[in-house]
C-alpha cells in the first residue's frame, strides 16, 4: 500500500474569477455553488479529494477578496484571510487577461508573507482566442512572484485540471489523512440544501436583490418511504424584493424551488418535497445577531 500524504491547500482569488467551479471540477462533484454574479461564495467551503495513490487534498473555497461594504463583506474578507492560517499551500485563481488589480496584488503580499507554496491557475481560457494575451497574463504575475507552478485552466470544459491537479499533489507530505477517504465536504446537509437555494436566486434574479438575501433551512426529515422533506425560509431585505423573489402569482419562488429541488435529488439522491417561504429582515447584511444566526460568520 501507497504511504499516505495530505495537504491543506487554501483556493484564492477576487471575487468571480471561477474558484468555486474549479473546486468542483477537482472534486469530481459540485459542493460548492456558481454564478456569473461576484461574492456567490460567502463562507469558507472545505472539500475533499483522496485520490487512488492515496493522497488526500483538503480545499478550503474562500469568498472572493474584495473591499467589504458591509458586515457580511468584512466577515468574507476576513474569512479569507484566516484560511491562509496553518494551509500547506494556496491556489491563486485569476482570469487569462487584463492587468493585476489591487486586490489580486494584496493576495500575493499575502501568500509572502506566509511563506506559502503557491501555484497560480489562470482559469477561464477557453474563453480567449489571442493565446498573446495569456502569455502576457503568465509573465504578468510571474514577475510578481515566483510561483510553484503556472497552469492554464478551464473550470468550465475541464481542460488543464488533470494537470493542475498533479502539480497540487506536489504539495502533499507523508500524514495520515484528517478526514475519511470517501468524505466529500464538511459542509451539513442543511447547508448545501441552502446553499442550492441561494443559486438559483443568484441565477434567476436581476442585479443586487440575490445579494441581499440568505435562506436558512427550517425543517429537513426524511420520512420512511425515503422522500426527504425540506422546509425553507429566503431572508430579504426590502419588502419590494419579496415580491420580486414570490413574482407574479408565485412564479418565480415555484422556478427557485423547482431548480433547487432537482439539485438537491441529483446530490442527496433521493426524492426531495422542497417548500419555500419569503420573510423580510431589514438590513440583515449589517447586524450581527443574524449574520451569525445565518451561518454566515
Amino acid at each position: 500500500m501507497k504511504t499516505s500524504k495530505t495537504a491543506f491547500i487554501a483556493i484564492i482569488g477576487k471575487a468571480n474569477v471561477g474558484k468555486s467551479s474549479i473546486l468542483n471540477r477537482l472534486l469530481g462533484q459540485k459542493i460548492a455553488i456558481v454564478s456569473s454574479k461576484p461574492q456567490t461564495t460567502r463562507t469558507r467551503i472545505m472539500g475533499v479529494l483522496t485520490t487512488d495513490d492515496n493522497i488526500q487534498l483538503v480545499f478550503t473555497d474562500t469568498p472572493g477578496y474584495h473591499k467589504p461594504k458591509t458586515k457580511l463583506g468584512e466577515k468574507m474578507v476576513k474569512a479569507v484571510s484566516d484560511s491562509l492560517d496553518g494551509v500547506d499551500a494556496c491556489l491563486l485563481v485569476v482570469e487569462p487577461e487584463g492587468e493585476p488589480e489591487e486586490s489580486e496584488i494584496k493576495l500575493i503580499e499575502k501568500i509572502k508573507k506566509g511563506k506559502h507554496p503557491a501555484i497560480l491557475a489562470i482559469n477561464k481560457i477557453d474563453t480567449i482566442k489571442n493565446k498573446e494575451k495569456l502569455m502576457a497574463r503568465i509573465a504578468e504575475f510571474s514577475s510578481l512572484h515566483d510561483f510553484d507552478a503556472v497552469v492554464p485552466v478551464s473550470a468550465a470544459d475541464g481542460n488543464g485540471i488533470d494537470i493542475l491537479l498533479d502539480e497540487l499533489k506536489k504539495q502533499a507530505f507523508e500524514s495520515e489523512h484528517f478526514f475519511p477517504d470517501d468524505t466529500l465536504t464538511d459542509q451539513p446537509e442543511r447547508v448545501l440544501a441552502a446553499e442550492m437555494i441561494r443559486e438559483k436566486m443568484l441565477r434567476l434574479l436581476d442585479k443586487e436583490i440575490p445579494h441581499g438575501t440568505a435562506v436558512s433551512i427550517e425543517k429537513m426529515h426524511e420520512r420512511d418511504n425515503g422522500i426527504l422533506d425540506v422546509e425553507a425560509t429566503i431572508y430579504c431585505e426590502k419588502e419590494s424584493h419579496k415580491g420580486i423573489i414570490i413574482g407574479k402569482k408565485g412564479a418565480m419562488l415555484k422556478k427557485i424551488s423547482t431548480y433547487a429541488r432537482q439539485d438537491m435529488e441529483n446530490f442527496f439522491d433521493c426524492h426531495v418535497n422542497l417548500q419555500c417561504w419569503v420573510k423580510v429582515k431589514e438590513g440583515w447584511r449589517n447586524r450581527e445577531g443574524l449574520i451569525h444566526n445565518f451561518g454566515l460568520d
